[in-house]
């Protein structure tokens, strides 16, 4: 049961639903109040769906790929506990198909698009177009997460007349900036494994002197852009964790740049899990007591 439990996590890449799904959470929350906690757990749900079916499309087609990385030499696939087979194509489909109908019966056939977009994205766009192609594959892919936050939103808002208010459009645009030097960073502590693999990660095809700067330019374009909500309604306490999650973020990728080691690049990493992580807090929390006011 421990084994199989573990099996599904790693399929559908849970861990990533698990961000996904708060980003869709977060725009829920600064959408609208169409959405009750129930209908907002089940959109949530549909939408870590999606996310499982593209991780998994990613885990099918990417198998021969993952053996020669440490990172991934042992998820299912590529380690031959799963032999390949066209009911695992079929069985991701159907999960998707399933996601996108819970989505699009709460949230209407916007949101419902956007889910598919997100799912696209990742398990299409990214994983057979961009990964293995270009140098810029994290930065195109990292719109699945973006179309994810803007669902959220888009269930949330008049079903009459659904529209994406500021907000949530900044929080995309935010969540497309975060994606680059999240993965940058990681690629830059894997170097060797992205290196092997044939995946041109920007640390991998070009040299510090590009990538540092490049990260940082990210970092602080990210930062400064999440302050935008502010001057929409977002409340004291989504600043407060702004401001705290954007200078630790801006701290480690300046090491980063002046300084580049697996070890600041690993703090780096760490803090980019964290901005997201603190940002998201804020939101709920500024929501939750607007709402509760």
């Amino acid at each position: 049961m421990v084994a199989a439990l573990a099996v599904t996590v790693s399929i559908l890449k849970l861990r990533i639903g698990a961000f996904i799904a708060l980003a869709a959470l977060v725009g829920i929350l600064v959408g609208g109040d169409r959405l009750g906690w129930l209908e907002a757990s089940v959109f949530t749900l549909a939408v870590l769906g999606a996310s499982g079916a593209a991780g998994a499309f990613n885990q099918y087609f990417e198998r021969d790929t993952d053996r020669l990385m440490a990172r991934t030499f042992n998820r299912p696939f590529a380690s031959g506990r799963l032999k390949q087979g066209p009911v695992w194509p079929l069985t991701f489909s159907l999960l998707l198909a399933a996601s996108i109908f819970m989505g699009w019966s709460v949230g209407g056939s916007l949101a419902a698009a956007l889910i598919f977009l997100g799912a696209f994205t990742y398990g299409v766009v990214y994983t057979l177009w961009l990964k293995k192609r270009t140098v810029w594959n994290v930065v195109i892919g990292g719109a699945a997460g973006s179309f994810a936050l803007l669902a959220g939103a888009a269930a949330a808002a008049d079903p009459f007349a659904p529209t994406l208010g500021p907000v949530p459009i900044l929080l995309s645009v935010m969540l497309f900036l975060w994606t680059p030097p999240h993965f940058w960073s990681l690629a830059a502590v894997r170097q060797e494994d992205y290196r092997r693999a044939g995946i041109p990660m920007l640390p991998v095809v070009a040299g510090h002197q590009t990538w540092g700067p490049v990260i940082f330019l990210h970092v602080a374009a990210l930062v400064a852009l999440s302050l935008g909500p502010l001057l929409y309604g977002l409340g004291p306490i989504y600043g407060l964790c702004a401001v705290a999650a954007g200078g630790w973020f801006l701290a480690t990728s300046w090491r980063l740049m002046r300084a580049p080691s697996k070890a600041t690049a690993r703090a780096t990493f760490r803090a980019s899990l964290g901005h997201f992580a603190l940002l998201s807090l804020g939101v709920i929390l500024d929501r939750g007591v607007a709402w509760a006011i």
